[in-house]
């Protein structure tokens, strides 16, 4: 698949292109890999997105490795070809296991070693699954997490969808992707 969307060419950027791209590399991403040239061609989500999307990716209250194991699910359950390439390695840096990710990749439940990265799991895959999360699950991740970053959580879920519907839609792919990790 072929990006959908006409290049776009930063020295004919509007002021309010200007202001996004100007956060988002001076933030803690520093980067416009992923969904924000897609998002540019209309700069008020644009900028709505990416705010939302640090949050989502940096203040949750969520480990990097949970962040990015619940990141890794959203991928996969989207085949987002370019929101796996840039997130697993991220994801295996933050100490998510190569194998748990393989797992994930292939749409297997893994074998997790740590209860969290378990529990993250079942309340994502549910989620997806079944549109809602058990009592049971809820109450877990409550008891373990709090209120607070269990509504982060389902934030970070919406939010990295959003990310693989817009890559997926517009064709988008990573830079220096040159692989794609589900076949199309």
């Amino acid at each position: 698949m072929t990006n959908r969307l006409p290049p776009f060419d930063a020295s004919r950027a509007t002021p309010d292109q200007k202001a996004v791209l100007d956060e988002i590399l001076s933030g803690p991403r520093g980067n416009l890999n992923g969904p924000f040239l897609g998002w540019i061609h209309s700069p008020e989500l644009a900028q709505h997105a990416q705010r939302l999307g640090a949050f989502c990716r940096y203040k949750t209250g969520l480990s990097l490795r949970l962040s990015e194991l619940a990141i890794l699910v959203t991928a996969s359950r989207w085949q987002a070809q370019a929101e796996w390439f840039i997130h697993y390695p991220i994801a295996i840096d933050a100490g998510v296991r190569a194998e748990d990710a393989e797992a994930i990749r292939l749409g297997q439940a893994p074998s997790f070693a740590d209860a969290d990265d378990a529990l993250i799991y079942a309340f994502a895959t549910e989620l997806y699954d079944t549109k809602r999360v058990s009592d049971a699950t809820y109450a877990k991740t409550v008891e373990r997490f709090g209120h607070e970053v269990a509504i982060n959580l389902v934030g970070l879920l919406g939010y990295y969808a959003l990310v693989a519907m817009t890559l997926n839609v517009f064709g988008m792919r990573a830079q220096g992707q040159d692989s794609l990790p589900f076949a199309e």
